[in-house]
């Protein structure tokens, strides 16, 4: 552990001007802790927003939802408006981590953890994320958990969040405070594919502070779930998994929102999914032509081949579970 000093924020103000001197921010610690333990990360300064007044969960104006930076992954999967409106939202974060892990980690934190690459947490090893330039040991070493989707000759670390993956299937939106004030982030554009920068991961600037995520109305009613393919069936990350909203109308599909998780180095929309399904009446055959657009534009490694024939299963599976229930 390399020496650091600590400042708890006691206002939204404290805490910016503390990030614009180069403070890390810090709430529930479940991922940042391990990684200064690992050494691989080594902030100087860190600053605990914890108390910052960031923990609520509410319906918007226009029908949405706006769940704080500061809500646990616990709170967030319980809540009850959670739970009603997009069940997709609770199922995945209650198939994340662990319940000791889901009692600490925040909304803010989750979207913001960084990659479970072995490579990146292994110091010795050649990474471009963790230091650029020096290399990817993943493309020619044992890459069965990496990513098929967005890679770069950079970078092809999968992005471990499983509750990323329904915000970016539910088109949600990050609201974000900073020197300059506030402004919002489609969540698409929030998480940033590698290409030849894959230290940067996020559309955050110098200081810039993650004070809600807030899911857009959508047509009801809404069915929707999260499956989550794994080695083992709990405390482990996705190897697939797959968040499907859809909003069926006299027997017709409305609405299709559909990611993918485990296979790209972002939460993965399937818009060619989604546009198979839009205007065409459920039924088996339509599920499985549809999810055979989930690996469009897959580059697979060596290593991780399997991983495009079980994500089109994924996806047609996840389908039929909520076609059945809408």
């Amino acid at each position: 552990m390399y020496p650091f000093t600590y400042t708890k924020a006691t206002d939204t103000r404290e805490a910016l001007d503390a990030g614009q001197r180069g403070g890390r921010y810090i709430a529930g610690g479940t991922t940042l802790v391990d990684l200064m333990r690992e050494t691989v990360e080594r902030p100087g300064s860190l600053v605990d927003i914890g108390g910052l007044p960031l923990h609520e969960v509410r319906v918007t104006e226009g029908g949405g939802l706006r769940i704080g930076a500061l809500v646990t992954m616990a709170e967030a999967a319980t809540h009850p408006k959670v739970r009603i409106a997009y069940p997709v939202v609770s199922q995945a974060l209650e198939l994340s981590a662990s319940a000791q892990l889901r009692n600490m980690a925040t909304i803010g934190g989750n979207i913001m953890q960084r990659t479970r690459c072995t490579y990146f947490r292994d110091v010795t090893a050649d990474c471009n994320k963790r230091e650029p330039g020096s290399g990817c040991a993943a493309l020619e070493g044992f890459n069965r958990t990496h990513a098929i989707l967005g890679t770069s000759d950079s970078c092809v670390a999968t992005h471990p969040s499983d509750v990323a993956v329904a915000f970016a299937a539910l088109e949600a939106r990050v609201h974000l405070l900073g020197p300059d004030g506030e402004r919002t982030v489609l969540f698409a554009d929030f998480l940033l594919k590698p290409g030849s920068t894959p230290n940067r991961e996020q559309a955050l600037r110098q200081g810039e502070l993650i004070t809600a995520v807030e899911i857009p109305a959508h047509a009801r009613p809404l069915a929707s779930g999260y499956l989550k393919v794994r080695d083992r069936q709990s405390y482990e990350f996705a190897l697939t998994s797959a968040a499907v909203a859809l909003h069926i109308r006299r027997g017709v599909i409305r609405e299709a929102k559909v990611a993918a998780g485990g296979v790209g180095t972002v939460p993965w929309k399937l818009p060619a999914v989604e546009q198979a399904l839009i205007g065409e009446r459920p039924s088996g055959r339509l599920w499985a032509e549809a999810a055979g657009h989930a690996a469009d534009g897959a580059r697979p490694l060596q290593h991780n081949r399997f991983k495009v024939e079980l994500l089109k299963r994924t996806v047609e599976r996840q389908l039929r579970i909520v076609g059945d229930i809408a």
